[in-house]
C-alpha cells in the first residue's frame, strides 16, 4: 500500500507541476509548456482462455501481441534562446508512462503500473557552443524496429548522470558517464559507474549509419552485503552449477556432514562469500539507407552484450537454515548477440505499402552447459505487413509472421500437456533442468482487418483505429498467455480422471480485436 501511495502521489506530483506551470500566465508563457505522449488500448476477447494476447511476446511482432500502454512525455522551457543565436538555453523534461487501463488489464487501470521513466535538464551553449547537456536520464537509442516495437541500438537506458552532445546536418556525437546502480539492481543496490559514447555520421540523405558502446563497472566494497561476491565452495564439497541451476546447493553442501547433517559443523565450516568486482558491456551498431524508387527507407540495428552479473539469492535447508548465496561467478559469463532489420516499400503510390522486418538472437551462457533456459537459445523470426488503401482513411491491413526459438540446451517446451511425463530426458518434477519433450518453438500467425486512419495514408500514421483477427499456430501447447491449468494432478478439480486422459493439445489461438493506438 505505501509503495502505491508513494506511485500515486509522484505521477501526480509531476503532471500538477507542469500544468500549473503551463496554466499560470505569471509564471510561462503558453510556448514554455508543451506536451506530447502515446497510448494504445484495445478489447480482445478470448475464448480459450487467454489474457488478450495473441502470443507470447513481439517476436511475432507487436500487433496483437502488445498490451495497454500509455505516455506523457512533457517539456517546460525555462531560458529560451533568441532564433538563429548561440545564447544558453535550458530545459527540464518528464516522461511518465505505464501499461494499464481501466478494464483493458489485469491491473484494471492501477497507477502503481506507471512510472517516472525519464527526468532530466537540458541546456545548450554553456560553456562550449553548440553542445547540448543533459543531467538525469539518459536513454539514447538510434531508432526501433516499428513492427517489432524492438530497441536493439539502444544505449543509457540504466542510466543517471551527464553527458553532452553535438549535431550538425552530417553527424551527432554523444559521451556521458553516470551510475546504473538502481535499475539493475533494485533494493540490492550498489554503485555501477557506467561511461559510454556514440556517434551517428549522415553522409548523404540516401545514407547514414551510427556506433555506439557503454561499460559497467561495479566495485567491491568491503563489508557491504550488495556488492559483488562469490560463495565459493571447496572441492569436496561436491557444489557445482548444477545445483546452482537446480536451487539446492545447500542440501548438497550438507551432505558432505553426513545423512543427518551436524548444523555445528555446517554453520562453522560455511565459506564466507569472497569479494570481487564486476564487469559488463554493450556495442551497438545501426545502418540506415532510403529514399531509393519504392524503397522509402531500411534500418538495421544490432547489439553484443555481456549481461551484469546477479548478486544473490537465498536458500532454506533443513527449514531452520537460511543462507544467503553470492552468485557473481556464475553469472557473469551471459552474452547476446541480436540483430534486427525493417524495409519500408511504397510498391504503389497512394494504394499499396509494405514492410518487411526480420531479427536473429543468439544467445549463450558459458557457465551454464546443463540447463534448458532462455540464457542459451537461438531466436529468428520474419514479419511482413501490406497495407491497402481503398480510401486514404479507410485502409486493409494483412500481417504475416513465422518465428522460432530452438533451446542449446535441451527441452525447454511442452507439445501437448503430458509432455514433461513423456519426455526422453526430462524429469518430471520440479527440480528437472528440462521442461517437456521440445527443444524447438515454432510459431506462425496471421492478421487481417480495417483500419481507419484519420491522418491518411502509411503503415505507420497514426491515430490508427483497428477491427482485426488473429490467428496462431505453435507446435508449443498453449503457446499465449492464458489461465489453462497446467496441473496433471488426478485430483485436479478441473479434470476427472477420464477427462485428464483425453486431454487435447492446445495448439491454435484465436483473437479479435478492437483497438486504438496514437500519438499526440
Amino acid at each position: 500500500m505505501k509503495t502505491y501511495f508513494r506511485r500515486w502521489l509522484a505521477f501526480f506530483a509531476v503532471v500538477s507541476a507542469f500544468l500549473l506551470c503551463w496554466s499560470n500566465p505569471a509564471q510561462a508563457d503558453d510556448d514554455r509548456f508543451s506536451a506530447g505522449g502515446y497510448f494504445r488500448i484495445a478489447a480482445r476477447p478470448d475464448f480459450q482462455g487467454g489474457k488478450s494476447q495473441l502470443g507470447l511476446w513481439n517476436i511475432s511482432g507487436r500487433l496483437l501481441n502488445e498490451t495497454t500502454w500509455a505516455a506523457l512525455e512533457m517539456r517546460l522551457q525555462l531560458l529560451k534562446a533568441s532564433p538563429g543565436t548561440n545564447e544558453v538555453w535550458t530545459s527540464l523534461h518528464a516522461k511518465v508512462e505505464g501499461g494499464s487501463a481501466h478494464g483493458a488489464d489485469l491491473l484494471n487501470g492501477s497507477l502503481g503500473d506507471f512510472a517516472l521513466t525519464q527526468l532530466y535538464a537540458k541546456a545548450g551553449n554553456v560553456l562550449i557552443k553548440d553542445v547540448v547537456w543533459q543531467v538525469g536520464t539518459l536513454d539514447y537509442y538510434f531508432g526501433d524496429l516499428g513492427l517489432y516495437d524492438m530497441k536493439f541500438a539502444e544505449i543509457f537506458y540504466e542510466t543517471i548522470g551527464v553527458s553532452a552532445s553535438w549535431s550538425n546536418p552530417y553527424a551527432d556525437v554523444l559521451v556521458g558517464i553516470g551510475d546504473s546502480g538502481y535499475l539493475k539492481k533494485s533494493e540490492g543496490y550498489n554503485t555501477i559507474i557506467t561511461i559510454g559514447a556514440a556517434t551517428r555520421i549522415r553522409p548523404s540523405e540516401h545514407f547514414e549509419f551510427g556506433l555506439g558502446a557503454e561499460f559497467f563497472y561495479e566495485p567491491s566494497v568491503t563489508g557491504s552485503e550488495n556488492g559483488p561476491h562469490q560463495t565459493k565452495f571447496d572441492a569436496n564439497s561436491g557444489v557445482q552449477y548444477e545445483n546452482f541451476a537446480r536451487k539446492n546447493v545447500l542440501e548438497t553442501y550438507a551432505h558432505q556432514f553426513g545423512t543427518d547433517a551436524d548444523m555445528t559443523k555446517f554453520e562453522s565450516a560455511y565459506p564466507h562469500p569472497s569479494e570481487a568486482d564486476a564487469f559488463s558491456f554493450k556495442v551497438v551498431g545501426y545502418l540506415g539507407f532510403g529514399k531509393l524508387g519504392p524503397l522509402k527507407w531500411n534500418n538495421l540495428f544490432f547489439n553484443f552484450l555481456r549481461e551484469h552479473p546477479e548478486s544473490y539469492y537465498y536458500e532454506t535447508y533443513n527449514n531452520n537454515v537460511k543462507k544467503r548465496i553470492y552468485i557473481k561467478e556464475w553469472t557473469d559469463e551471459r552474452y547476446q548477440f541480436n540483430i534486427g532489420d525493417e524495409m519500408n516499400f511504397e510498391l504503389v503510390k497512394d494504394r499499396f505499402d509494405l514492410t518487411i522486418a526480420g531479427l536473429f538472437g543468439y544467445h549463450f551462457d558459458k557457465d551454464d552447459d546443463v540447463s534448458a533456459s532462455e540464457k542459451n537459445r537461438l531466436i529468428g523470426s520474419v514479419v511482413a505487413r501490406g497495407q491497402v488503401y481503398i480510401t486514404p482513411t479507410v485502409h486493409f491491413l494483412a500481417e504475416t509472421s513465422y518465428a522460432q526459438e530452438n533451446s542449446l540446451n535441451g527441452n525447454l517446451w511442452r507439445k501437448s500437456p503430458r509432455s514433461v511425463r513423456e519426455s526422453n530426458n526430462g524429469i518430471a518434477n520440479s527440480m528437472g533442468l528440462e521442461y517437456g519433450d521440445l527443444d524447438s518453438r515454432k510459431t506462425w500467425q496471421g492478421k487481417l482487418g480495417f483500419v481507419l486512419n484519420p491522418g491518411g495514408t502509411g503503415i505507420f500514421a497514426r491515430p490508427s483505429l483497428r477491427l482485426l483477427y488473429g490467428v496462431q499456430y505453435s507446435n508449443a501447447h498453449n503457446a499465449f498467455p492464458n489461465s489453462n491449468t497446467e496441473s496433471l494432478d488426478l485430483t485436479n478439480e478441473f479434470f476427472g480422471q477420464d477427462t485428464l486422459k483425453k486431454l487435447d493439445e492446445c495448439h491454435w489461438h484465436h483473437v479479435i480485436s478492437i483497438e486504438a493506438e496514437a500519438w499526440f
